[in-house]
């Protein structure tokens, strides 16, 4: 597939009615064709690994087009300067979180841009760093604890940040890495407990958020199990 065969394919699987339905959910990107996410997984499975295709898709800047790309770039052939190019485009939480999914978590350097990132002013660059250590707690199964303990500085400092976008992306990297066994969970309502006596609202709310779910009955017994 070439990229007017893409095009075309996602104008004949696209819905006015998935637009309105995206829009609910803060799904809000200047263009888009309306194709559900299981589809484009599904046409990135057909594409195959592909990067300079991922590179057409990124540009002709579609919703559809973008996440592609995300699925579809090798990973060995992304460069710095790429991933810094890509997240200047981010304008809504969905392609932010989807490209970390599908494709940064996995970059060499993804640690280094994760804590790169979560400094940045932008909502969406500074998101895309806490989407990417959460992608690390949940998909990297394999690290020993140190690749995660390096992220807790960040947490601290930037858990101040008012912005919903960026204090949710916070409490869902650390709810992530607290997850995943008795020594980080332990950590992770450490820091819990740090940011809650924080003079800030996001603070509080993070707290909240995180000790809530890293405390409950069944995260606790479930990693019981694991020891």
């Amino acid at each position: 597939m070439n990229l007017i065969d893409i095009l075309a394919k996602l104008k004949g699987l696209g819905t006015a009615k998935a637009i309105e339905g995206m829009a609910r959910f803060g799904i809000t990107p200047d263009r888009t064709f309306g194709v559900s996410m299981p589809n484009l997984r599904k046409i990135g499975k057909e594409i195959g690994v592909d990067h300079d295709l991922a590179r057409q898709l990124w540009e002709a800047g579609y919703r559809e087009t973008r996440i592609l790309a995300s699925i579809i770039d090798d990973p060995l052939l992304v460069t710095e300067g790429q991933a810094d190019a890509w997240i200047k485009d981010f304008d809504y939480w969905e392609i932010c979180d989807q490209c970390c999914m599908n494709l940064f978590w996995r970059l060499p350097f993804a640690d280094k841009k994760a804590i790169e990132w979560s400094k940045r002013e932008n909502e969406f660059e500074k998101r895309a760093g806490f989407a990417l250590m959460a992608c690390f707690g949940w998909k990297d199964k394999t690290a020993d604890n140190e690749r995660f303990k390096k992220f807790y500085p960040a947490m601290i400092r930037e858990s101040n940040d008012e912005r919903t976008l960026v204090k949710k992306a916070i409490s869902w990297a650390l709810r992530n890495i607290g997850k995943k066994n008795p020594e980080l969970n332990r950590e992770a309502i450490e820091i819990g407990e740090e940011v809650q006596k924080l003079d800030s609202s996001a603070a509080k709310w993070i707290a909240s958020d995180v000790l809530r779910e890293l405390t409950s009955e069944k995260i606790q017994e479930r990693l019981k199990k694991k020891l």
